[in-house]
Order: C-alpha cells, then structure tokens, then sequence
C-alpha cells in the first residue's frame, strides 16, 4: 500500500507543477498586459482604441437601434440631449481580452487552436463590450441610479461569465495537447 500511495503521490507531482506553473504564467501574462495598457494612458493608441474603436461604434449602434435621440460620439464620451456618459481606460473591455489571451496562452492546446481562439475571441470580447457600453448608456438615460451597480458590478460580471464561458467551450472543442511530464 506505501508503493501504491508513493506512485499516486510521484505520479501527480508533475501535474500540480504544471498546474501551477500555467498559473504563474498565466497572472504574469495577465500582468505584463494590463502594465503595458497603464503605460499607455494618455497615448494615441488610447485615443484611437477608447475613442475611434469603442465610442464612435457604440455611438453609431445607438443611433441604428434607439432612434429617439440622436447620439454623438465626443472624445471619450457618448453624448445625447441630456446627458451622455464617458468611457475610461478599463471601459474598452482590454482586460477581459486580455484574460483570454493569458489563459489561452497557457492553455494546454496546441498554439494553432490557442491563436485562432484568440482570433476568434477578439470580436466576441468586442461585441459583448459593445453591448455592454449601449445597455449602460440606456440605462444612465432611463434611470441614473442605475447605473453604478450595472456599471460597477452586473456588468463587469457578466463580461467575465462571458469569457470563461467562450473559453471553456474552446478547450472544450480543442485537441488537449498530450502533457510531457
């Protein structure tokens, strides 16, 4: 019974440190992008992603979909008759993409489903952050109070729930690649 317990022991120990080393380079992965995003602020590349790539779409979604006011994409900000509310750093949804691109990093899948899962991935994270920023922008218009927990709390959630969920469904659907160990 010792060499049998000794066996499981000696036979799992490689996986718990691969285990552990996925989740060290996930955090550190995770980390070098969010620092790189920080590094950014204030940058042209901020104005064009929180700007040209998030706010200017979301204005034109608006006014496709919600033909009472007209919405108006200004800098940073989505502005209606009113009101209007602003989209900061760590509004654009980078950090769920960014995420996903550090468990896929680390994801035991071979690099090609890793990168069209990334593929794959960008617009999803996307069109859920899109929805996101309109369903809050009609929120702040229907009722202000509102907002702070959808905004603090629901949404960032749900955006999460999201991206585990699309990336369960990728590993899922993905040739685990056989461990070495």
């Amino acid at each position: 019974m010792r060499i049998t317990s000794h066996r499981v022991r000696v036979a799992t120990l490689p996986t718990r440190v691969v285990l552990i080393g996925r989740l060290v380079a996930f955090g550190l992965i995770f980390a070098v992008l969010q620092f790189w995003w920080e590094a950014l602020r204030g940058s042209a590349i901020e104005r064009v992603i929180i700007g040209d790539i998030t706010v200017r779409p979301a204005a034109f979604l608006l006014n496709a979909l919600w033909g009472g006011v007209r919405v108006d994409a200004v800098g940073f900000s989505l502005m209606a008759e009113g009101s209007g509310i602003t989209v900061r750093n760590g509004c654009e949804g980078l950090e769920a993409l960014f995420l996903l691109a550090a468990g896929l990093a680390v994801a035991p899948i071979p690099w090609v489903s890793r990168f069209l899962g990334l593929l794959i991935g960008i617009p999803i994270v996307y069109l859920i952050n899109q929805l996101r920023i309109v369903g809050l922008f009609l929120a702040y218009r229907a009722d202000p109070s509102m907002f702070d927990s959808l905004h603090a709390t629901i949404a960032p959630i749900t955006i999460v729930l999201a991206v585990v969920g699309y990336y369960y469904v990728w590993l899922a659907k993905s040739r685990p690649v056989p461990p070495t160990a």
